[in-house]
C-alpha cells in the first residue's frame, strides 16, 4: 500500500540549510527534482531575501554545486542547483530508494519533508539508508495514501490559510505581504503557513484539472 511519510531533520543536516547559518528569517522551498544522468536537479524558492545576496549566502558544501537563480517574482527567488549524486545525502537516499519526495520547506528551526513510498518496504529501505549514512530523521507521521475524493477537498486550515493569503494581497505582484506578515496573523509560523499554502494550491490546481477533463467537448 502507498504511504505518505513526514519527518524532520536539523537545518544543517540538508546541504541547501547551510544559508541559515548566516541568514535569519529565509525560508526555502524545494519545489521539485529532476533527474539527471549525472544526478538530480532540484529547483526550490527563497522567500523575502534579496536576490544579490542568495547565491553568496550558500555555502560550499559537496552535495550541491552550480546554484543559479531561474527567476524571480515579487519576494520569491526560484532557484536550482545541481545535486551530486554520489553524496550520500537524504535526495540520494530518497533515488535509491524510489520514493517520491512531494514536499521539502526548510527555515533556520530545521527541515519538514513529505514524501511517497510505493510500500513499506521501501518507506524501510530509505529509514535503513539513513541510519547508514548517519542522518537523523524524525518520523511525525505516516499514513496510507488518501483516496481520491478526499483529497479534492481542502482542509479548514488549508482555506483559512490561502483566503487570508488572497485577501491580504499576497499573490499580487509584487505582493502587499509577505508569508511573515500572514504566519504572525494567524499565529503559526512562517513553515506551517508555507505547508497549507502549497498543499492547498496543489488540491486547487487538481481540482480544476479534473473539471476540465469531465467538460464535454
Amino acid at each position: 500500500m502507498a504511504t505518505i511519510v513526514e519527518f524532520t531533520v536539523n537545518a544543517g543536516q540538508f546541504p541547501l540549510g547551510t544559508i541559515f547559518k548566516n541568514v535569519e528569517d529565509v525560508t526555502v522551498e524545494l519545489e521539485r527534482v529532476v533527474p539527471k544522468t549525472e544526478g538530480v536537479v532540484p529547483y526550490f524558492w527563497i522567500e523575502d531575501m534579496d536576490m544579490a545576496d542568495i547565491v553568496a549566502q550558500f555555502s560550499e558544501h559537496p552535495g550541491v554545486r552550480n546554484i543559479t537563480v531561474v527567476d524571480t517574482f515579487g519576494s520569491r527567488h526560484l532557484m536550482k542547483c545541481k545535486w551530486v549524486r554520489k553524496y550520500e545525502g537524504i535526495l540520494t537516499g530518497l533515488a535509491k530508494s524510489d520514493i517520491v519526495l512531494l514536499s521539502a520547506v526548510g527555515t533556520e528551526d530545521g527541515w519538514r519533508f513529505e514524501i511517497r513510498g510505493d510500500d513499506a518496504d521501501s518507506i524501510s529501505t530509505f529509514k535503513e539508508y539513513c541510519e547508514c549514512n548517519d542522518i537523523s530523521i524524525d518520523i511525525t507521521s505516516v499514513s496510507a495514501l488518501t483516496e481520491p475524493e478526499a483529497a479534492k477537498k481542502l482542509t479548514d486550515t488549508q482555506q483559512e490559510a490561502l483566503l487570508l493569503a488572497y485577501e491580504r494581497g499576497y499573490f499580487e505582484s509584487p505582493p502587499d505581504v509577505t508569508l511573515t506578515d500572514i504566519a504572525d496573523e494567524l499565529e503559526i509560523t512562517q513553515q506551517a503557513l508555507s505547508s497549507r499554502i502549497r498543499r492547498g494550491m496543489r488540491r486547487l490546481i487538481a481540482n480544476a484539472s479534473i473539471s476540465s477533463e469531465n467538460q464535454p467537448q
